[in-house]
C-alpha cells in the first residue's frame, strides 16, 4: 500500500517552493553577500620580505609560494622576471578578464550599448548557497542594463552576471566561449583554452600566468575607456553592496586592476596591474595559499620591479635613425625612423648603456608610403638583447617615370 500525502499538504508544498522561486535573489542571498563583504575586507599588513633567489640570468628574484607567476612590462609585453610562466593552469576567475574584454570590445566598436537590457535566465541565475560565492544576485528573469552586469562582472565576480552576458552577446555561452577562444588565439595567447565564460572548474579551463598578462595589457590597452571600472572598489545592485576582491586597491594607490579568482584547484589567483613615475607594469600570480598570500606576493612584486628596473628610450619617434636606398623612386633615398614611442624597462643604472643597431630590408623598392614597414630596430644592454621595434619610411618616395627607371637600371648595370 503506498502512502499519499494529503492533497492540501501537496498544495502547501507547491506553493512554499514557488515562493521560493519567486523570491528576489537578494533576499536569498543578502546574509550570504553580508558575510562576504566582511571577508573581503582588506586588513592593514606589514611589509613582507621576500626571500630572493638568482635565476638564469644571474638576477637576483623573488621566490613565491604559488604555482607560476609574471611580472611583466606593459608598454611592450618585456617579461621582467617570472616562474613556471608559461604551464596551462586551472585560472579560476580570472577567465572573466576575457568575458568582460569582448564586452567592452563589442561596446568599443557600437555592436552593444550601455543601456542594452541582459535577461538574467534560468541556465545564467545564482540559486545562493556554494554557487552564491560569486553572484552578482539578479533575481530570476529579470533584466539588468549591459553596463551594471559588466560591472557586477568585474567588481562582484559575478558567475550570474559573466554566464548572462556569455548568452546575450554569443546566443548562447557555448557561442561566446568560442568567441572567447577565437580572441585569445588572436592575442597571442598560446597556452590558454576556455570552456566556460566565468572560470569555474572544468578540466578543459586552462590558462598560463603570461597569457593572462597578456590579456589584461590588452583590455588597458584596448579597453581604456571602460579600464577605470577595474579600479572601483565596491559596487551596489538589487540592494546589495559588494567590494571588490583586490585588496591592493584599498592599500597601494598606484594599482588600479585587474581581477581575483579562487576556485579549491586553481587555489588563490590574483591579476593586478600598477603604474609609478609613468612606468606601468602587470603582475600575475597562480595557485597561491590564500587571499592574503596572493596580495603580499603581488606586493613583493611590484615593490622589486619598481626598486630593480627603470625606463629606458632607445630611439624617440619621428627622428631620423637612417637613411634607406630606394630603387626607381623619384628620390634615391629615404628617412628611416620609428612611428610610435618606444619604452623599455632596464635594470636600474644601465639606460645609458642601451646600445640599438638598425637592419633594414633588401632591394627596397618605390613607391613607398610613408609610416611603411622597412626594417627593425634592436636594443641591447651588455650583450643582451632587450627588444625591438619596427622601422618605418619617415616620408612618401613616389615612383620615378620610365626613362628615369631606365636610366637607374642601365647605371645598376655598370654599378655591379
Amino acid at each position: 500500500m503506498k502512502y499519499r500525502l494529503p492533497s492540501t499538504r501537496l498544495i502547501s508544498l507547491s506553493l512554499a517552493s514557488a515562493f521560493v522561486v519567486a523570491m528576489p535573489a537578494a533576499v536569498l542571498a543578502a546574509p550570504h553577500a553580508k558575510a562576504r563583504a566582511a571577508a573581503h575586507k582588506p586588513k592593514a599588513t606589514a611589509p613582507v620580505e621576500p626571500t630572493m633567489t638568482t635565476d638564469a640570468n644571474g638576477q637576483s628574484v623573488p621566490v613565491l609560494a604559488n604555482k607560476a607567476w609574471v611580472l611583466m612590462n606593459f608598454d611592450n609585453g618585456q617579461i621582467l622576471a617570472s616562474s613556471n610562466p608559461d604551464e596551462p593552469l586551472p585560472p579560476a576567475s580570472l577567465t572573466k578578464m576575457m568575458t568582460s574584454y569582448l564586452v567592452e570590445q563589442g561596446l568599443k566598436s557600437g555592436k552593444l550599448k550601455p543601456d542594452d537590457k541582459v535577461t538574467m535566465s534560468e541556465s545564467a541565475w545564482c540559486r545562493g548557497g556554494k554557487d552564491g560565492d560569486s553572484c552578482m544576485f539578479v533575481p530570476l528573469n529579470a533584466q539588468a542594463s549591459l553596463m551594471d552586469m559588466l560591472r557586477g562582472v568585474v567588481i562582484a565576480s559575478g558567475n550570474d552576471a559573466s554566464k548572462a552576458l556569455a548568452e546575450h552577446v554569443g546566443g548562447s555561452e557555448s557561442g561566446f566561449v568560442a568567441m572567447m577562444n577565437a580572441e585569445a588565439k588572436k592575442l597571442g595567447m598560446t597556452k590558454t583554452q576556455f570552456a566556460n565564460a566565468a572560470g569555474l572548474p572544468d578540466p578543459n579551463n586552462k590558462a598560463s600566468a603570461r597569457d593572462l598578462a597578456v590579456l589584461a595589457a590588452a583590455i588597458i590597452r584596448n579597453s581604456a575607456e571602460y579600464y577605470p571600472i577595474y579600479a572601483e572598489r565596491e559596487f551596489t545592485y538589487n540592494g546589495i553592496k559588494q567590494g571588490n576582491r583586490n585588496a591592493l586597491l584599498y592599500t597601494d594607490p598606484t594599482v588600479d586592476g585587474l581581477k581575483t579568482g579562487h576556485t579549491e584547484e586553481a587555489g588563490y589567483c590574483l591579476t593586478a596591474s600598477a603604474k609609478r613615475n609613468g612606468m606601468r607594469l602587470i603582475s600575475v600570480i597562480m595557485n597561491a595559499d590564500s587571499k592574503q598570500a596572493r596580495a603580499d606576493q603581488t606586493r613583493v612584486l611590484f615593490n622589486w620591479g619598481y626598486a630593480n628596473f627603470e625606463q629606458a628610450s632607445p630611439a624617440q619617434a619621428g627622428a631620423t635613425l637612417t637613411s634607406a636606398k630606394v630603387t626607381y623612386g623619384v628620390a634615391p633615398t629615404v628617412n628611416a625612423g620609428i612611428a610610435q614611442p618606444w619604452t623599455l624597462v632596464v635594470p636600474k643604472g644601465q639606460a645609458a648603456a642601451v646600445q640599438t643597431a638598425v637592419s633594414l630590408n633588401p632591394a627596397l623598392e618605390a613607391p613607398i608610403a610613408k609610416g611603411a614597414v622597412i626594417g627593425k630596430i634592436v636594443a641591447t644592454a651588455n650583450g643582451k638583447a632587450l627588444g625591438e621595434a619596427p622601422v618605418v619610411a619617415l616620408a612618401d618616395v613616389a615612383r620615378a617615370g620610365f626613362f628615369e627607371r631606365l636610366r637607374q637600371r642601365v647605371a645598376g648595370w655598370f654599378s655591379k
